[in-house]
């Protein structure tokens, strides 16, 4: 049995929670504003606790790691974040991410948010190694954000279309959808149903001779940028396209765009189609099709890609 547990907690923590606090805020290097979690009483910290909840860590029987909630705001907010120095080098910081990413889900949170100094490269570098992304920046203050997959399976061609234009409803000017899948897997399929969606002029077929292609929105909807960067060597030669149209004024679906075309926005919605166990056949065929959805960035917190259905 290991010597650390983890877990949420409540008001009845208050005490320990506040001791971590304390211990941890006090190591780090001096910023200027100073952090204000010094200032936290184990009055204030049982008043968050009993609002909110948190997260406590202890190595044989020690508090040693604490986090408090905060549902104020889209997702669940991680504060007040911190590891005894004494208990470095003993897994304590990912112990307590994995526990609140699995309380968030319990709990039916679509993502996390948490906020690092500027100044605090290695904080801001351990919540990018757990999946964080950067979604603005206020001051000296980072935003980061990690929201959860999700996934669906759609049984057929039209099921894909009929998705991709539901999912057209949730879409805005400036967002970019990066699809990728084995050749038939129904990229463009899926583009089609955006398309639709939109409401946006002209035929939407394969790009691949073409690389992009701009659909004017038919009414006050965005325009639809269609790009296909199978045959293109990387993000300088997606740059370099001559769009008729500002990414920031359209939607931008580019397929194959995974590894190439990330960093046009920090974010972004990340979509990967696979065949079902057992589909072989092209998406004519009516092979169920997964799409694993993978959202980046405090955008995608409560869009409402939970509505979305198989």
């Amino acid at each position: 049995m290991s010597d650390l547990e983890v877990s949420v907690v409540g008001v009845e923590a208050a005490a320990a929670v506040h001791q971590v606090i304390q211990e941890a805020f006090r190591a780090r290097p001096p910023i200027d504003p100073p952090a204000d979690a010094l200032s936290e009483t184990v009055e204030t910290v049982a008043e968050e606790l009993a609002a909110y909840g948190g997260v406590l860590a202890t190595l044989r029987g020690e508090p040693v790691g604490s986090m408090l909630f905060d549902h104020s705001g889209p997702g669940l907010m991680l504060r007040r974040f911190g590891v005894a120095p004494t208990a470095q080098g003993h897994g304590v910081a990912s112990g307590l991410v994995r526990v609140a990413e699995e309380h968030a889900l319990a709990n039916g949170y679509h993502g996390l948010r948490v906020k690092s100094r500027v100044e605090l490269p290695e904080s801001i570098a351990f919540w990018e190694y757990h999946g964080y992304t950067r979604s603005g920046r206020v001051g000296v203050t980072l935003r980061l954000a990690k929201v959860f997959p999700r996934r669906y399976t759609l049984a057929t061609a039209d099921d894909v279309r009929d998705f991709g234009e539901r999912l057209a409803g949730l879409l805005r000017a400036g967002d970019l959808l990066l699809l990728s899948g084995d050749l038939g897997a129904g990229k463009t399929t899926l583009t089609q149903g955006i398309g639709a969606g939109l409401g946006v002029r002209g035929q939407i077929t394969s790009p691949t001779f073409v690389i992009s292609r701009v659909h004017p929105g038919l009414d006050s909807g965005p325009p639809l940028v269609h790009v296909d960067a199978y045959r293109l060597g990387g993000i300088d030669e997606l740059d370099d396209l001559d769009l008729d149209t500002s990414l920031t004024e359209a939607v931008t679906v580019v397929e194959w765009g995974e590894d190439v075309a990330e960093s046009l926005a920090d974010e972004r919605l990340e979509i990967r189609i696979v065949r079902a166990p057992g589909g072989e056949q092209s998406l004519d065929d009516h092979d169920p099709r997964d799409l694993v959805l993978q959202p980046v960035g405090l955008r995608w917190l409560d869009s409402g890609l939970e509505s979305l259905t198989g």
